[in-house]
């Protein structure tokens, strides 16, 4: 399976969605592919808005978001799959492409899923869950894995175990495909990252994807502060300078943009992601000698044919 460069990505899917799924691997392609698949065969963008009640609060949101984990079905529930014998979704639509499971997967959760339900010794179902969790990652099912993740941290809490929950509801929410779905999986990101701050403030990772998170909240202007506040901690964080590169690409401040991605090139000038969107940034702004060289530089950087050809696209674009 070949990779989809970084421009061509946005093209196709732009917006936050892009932000997102970038930020999940800014040097591996794979996973983007993936959510890429994903949104031009669901016709993203021509999905109806999920409208959330204005009077749904946080906690309202983060409830929501992990009783749909637990139910084997982070999206809405498919109306023409076939289904397994405790009533689960087999199959999937194109809306919810994760929700498709082998048979022998899928016996093997269901007979974990019958353990972890029937086990009383406490120690023995925690393991079970850190189990169902490993599975429910294995199908790209982030939620499930995200509730049995939290099911432990329930139990024995602790810094490391929150951030292992939160992690799993972040994979979730950046393959959220509406409205909705973001907000609900955004909001137990922030409940779930906030648990993981309160025992480690410093935990600078944590504190992105909270950031990041907030992007998708009624409050956006929330998360670039947070990511703002990172970057005053660590001046060369790789994935925050990556990030509000994208956003100020989104919001047409080039200038902005061009300046973070020249902060990340210096971190790191192997950074292929950085060097592409540098030249598209100094390309914006009239620099185009400079932009030049920086398309260069990410296509010296990686043999991908796909991200050559978008590269020589730019290139043509600066002739």
């Amino acid at each position: 399976m070949s990779a989809v460069p970084p421009g061509v990505l946005y093209r196709k899917l732009g917006g936050l969605r892009f932000f997102l799924l970038m930020a999940r691997n800014s040097s591996k392609y794979q996973l983007i592919l993936l959510a890429l698949a994903v949104a031009l065969v669901a016709g993203l963008f021509l999905l109806p808005k999920v409208i959330v009640k204005p009077k749904a609060g946080k906690g309202e949101l983060a409830q929501g978001a992990a009783r749909t984990a637990n139910r084997d079905n982070g999206a809405a529930a498919p109306s023409t799959a076939s289904v397994d014998a405790m009533g689960k979704p087999e199959g999937a639509t194109a809306e919810q492409p994760h929700m498709t499971v082998a048979p022998v997967q899928r016996r093997e959760i269901n007979g974990l899923l019958a353990k972890y339900k029937a086990e009383a010794d406490l120690a023995a179902k925690l393991r079970l869950a850190t189990d169902l969790a490993d599975k429910y990652k294995g199908i790209e099912k982030f939620d499930s894995a995200g509730f049995y993740l939290e099911q432990v941290a329930l139990t024995r809490p602790g810094e490391q175990a929150w951030k292992r929950a939160a992690d799993a509801y972040f994979e979730a929410f950046s393959f959220a495909t509406t409205e909705g779905r973001q907000k609900l999986l955004g909001a137990k990101c922030e409940e779930l990252y906030g648990r993981v701050l309160k025992n480690n403030p410093d935990n600078l990772d944590a504190k992105t994807n909270l950031g990041m998170a907030l992007m998708a909240s009624s409050n956006p202007v929330q998360g670039i502060t947070v990511l703002r506040e990172v970057l005053a901690a660590d001046p060369k964080n790789e994935k925050v300078l990556y990030n509000l590169g994208l956003l100020a690409i989104q919001s047409n401040q080039f200038d902005k943009a061009a300046e973070r991605f020249q902060e990340l090139t210096k971190v790191n000038p192997e950074n292929v992601n950085g060097q592409f969107y540098l030249g598209v940034a100094l390309a914006q702004t009239g620099a185009k000698a400079e932009a030049r060289q920086a398309f260069q530089k990410a296509k010296s950087l990686s043999p991908d044919p796909a991200l050559a050809a978008s590269v020589d696209e730019q290139l043509q674009k600066l002739q």
